[in-house]
């Protein structure tokens, strides 16, 4: 059987500084189909996954990848924050 997880983090790019995106990732799903430029941002009280967007000529941002319902947005913002925390570099 097998027991590939059907989305997993394919990379976290950790970003150094003070500003509130703390990292970029990207997700491969069914190992065939990569989405690139995910955002873990630091919120007013939490880390949360912001999707990739672009700006549109009306100057407002525009996801350009997103989930259909809130439970698979849940479910994704869980996976990268837990890919976030489990590989965030230790502070010296």
């Amino acid at each position: 059987m097998n027991s590939k997880p059907v989305v997993k983090v394919e990379r976290m790019h950790f970003l150094d500084g003070d500003g509130s995106t703390k990292a970029f990732c990207d997700l491969l799903i069914l190992d065939t189909f990569l989405v690139k430029g995910l955002r873990v941002v630091q919120g007013k009280e939490d880390l949360f996954l912001s999707m990739p967007r672009e700006q549109g000529r009306d100057g407002k941002w525009y996801e350009t990848f997103f989930p259909v319902s809130k439970e698979m947005r849940k479910g994704l913002q869980e996976l990268v924050l837990e890919s976030y925390h489990e590989q965030q570099p230790v502070a010296v």
